[in-house]
């Protein structure tokens, strides 16, 4: 055994691995995406309901709940800008009708989106008051426990929607 490393007795060493002369392809191993759109989506929806829970909590329009606002706007934009990418895999294998029901179930996003953000830029609380109940009725079945590592991504959300204003 000597001049022998544990990994030349277990059959497997890198460094002295040749491939078979015949092969000419390099063989690659799979990249697996762990931040998928969909997992995406799920931290946004829940980021969202926490962001309406705060803002029904505020009793004015201070910095903080313009935040809010617009940390929803942009939120739900970012979740109706994935949806086709959510869809792709769906549509390669020939699942239209999954496909196209599941951008019927979403098509609120973007548009609610849009809405939302030109009430936060024109400062019309009352067009803010009346989409976050729509907000909430479409994520009512979200749910985000008490201990959640969220934090707070809504801080500084109200200067990222004025400078995609520009």
């Amino acid at each position: 055994m000597e001049g022998l490393s544990s990994k030349d007795f277990y059959g497997y060493n890198p460094a002295s691995f040749q491939p078979h002369p015949s092969r000419r392809s390099i063989c690659l191993s799979r990249v697996i995406n762990l931040d998928s759109t969909g997992k995406d989506r799920t931290r946004l929806t829940k980021a969202i309901v926490l962001a309406i829970r705060e803002l029904a909590k505020q009793s004015e329009p201070t910095a903080a709940a313009r935040d809010l606002a617009a940390f929803i706007s942009l939120a739900l934009s970012v979740i109706a800008d994935g949806i086709d990418a959510s869809v792709a895999a769906w549509e390669k294998r020939d699942y239209w009708v999954k496909a196209d029901k599941f951008r019927m179930e979403w098509m609120w996003a973007g548009v609610t989106a849009s809405k939302m953000k030109s009430a936060v830029l024109a400062d019309d609380w009352g067009a803010v008051a009346m989409l976050l109940p729509q907000i909430a009725g479409k994520l009512g079945k979200v749910q985000v426990s008490d201990n959640h590592r969220l934090g707070k991504p809504w801080v500084g959300a109200y200067q990222n929607l004025n400078k995609s204003e520009h």
